[in-house]
């Protein structure tokens, strides 16, 4: 099983071949979606929301997206990890984003570094890929400035966006991203916009056109239903499953029809009378 990495990524664009990702916060996940095949792992400060249970991405810390990265990078073996900068770890300057980017590397054991913005992170951008850590960039809906946008809302709309989303794509190809997420973009935007740069596009609400697709994958499962975007499709209904079972569970218990015979331990007979004098019949443990 060849392990993916960034190149293999830039490499999936000229030959025009899909890239698929989606979001994983723990080891059993990141170890079902890698089994599965699946490209990129993110691990995304939506881990905040969907996980953590925070109203939004702006409360996730350093260590949480460390401690995280950490579990899902013991569960993978084939697909490349990027983590997620949270917010204000790479605001403040130039030495902090290079400083965390390593931190998600050395301690999170990630392959890359997802960050958000377009013109005013440059400088981050240049900085973490000239410090030998690979970048994958994000524009359009970028959820830790959703106090500053208002609200979850598509980009790129008006020509003036739609322009200012396509000249941030460009600087942040030549500023070194190996990648970038176009998150709520029209369609005909992301297409053109995926033909105008040579490193690959990840639509997440930006139509069919884009060289990959990522979605989180609790929306996926059916796992979170505070929020669900039009842009997701639900491909199974896990929560469901796990209440009906829970529920069973429950009513077991309070039945004492759980645990039965089967899940329980026995003592040896003889053990039973030396410990009680003898009378007792129990199952033999085979």
């Amino acid at each position: 099983m060849k392990k993916i990495t960034t190149q293999t990524i830039r490499n999936r664009k000229k030959k025009n071949e899909i890239i698929t990702m989606m979001t994983a916060y723990d080891y059993p996940t990141a170890e079902i979606l890698d089994e599965a095949g699946m490209d990129i792992l993110l691990v995304g400060d939506s881990l905040g929301m969907v996980v953590l249970g925070y109203d939004d991405t702006t409360q996730v810390t350093m260590e949480d997206m460390i401690h995280h990265t950490k579990a899902v990078s013991r569960g993978s073996k084939r697909s490349l990890i990027v983590a997620d900068l949270p917010f204000l770890s790479y605001h403040v300057g130039v030495h902090e984003a290079v400083r965390n980017a390593g931190r998600l590397i050395q301690e999170g054991r990630a392959h890359a570094v997802k960050l958000e913005g377009g013109k005013d992170v440059l400088e981050q951008v240049n900085a973490i890929v000239s410090a030998g850590i690979p970048v994958m960039g994000h524009i359009g809906l970028t959820p830790q400035s959703i106090n500053q946008l208002g609200g979850y809302y598509i980009q790129g709309k008006t020509e003036a966006d739609a322009l200012r989303l396509l000249e941030e794509a460009k600087a942040l190809e030549e500023a070194g991203a190996f990648a970038i997420v176009l998150e709520c973009v029209p369609m005909e935007l992301a297409q053109y916009m995926t033909n105008a740069i040579t490193i690959p596009t990840i639509g997440i609400g930006a139509g069919i056109h884009c060289d990959g697709q990522v979605l989180v994958s609790h929306d996926v499962f059916g796992l979170y239903e505070k929020i669900t975007p039009k842009f997701v499709k639900r491909y199974t209904d896990i929560r469901n499953h796990m209440m009906s079972a829970a529920k069973d569970y429950v009513k077991q218990v309070k039945e004492r029809t759980f645990p039965s015979v089967e899940h329980s331990f026995h003592l040896q007979d003889e053990v039973m009378e030396r410990i009680y004098g003898g009378g007792h019949q129990h199952e033999s443990i085979s």
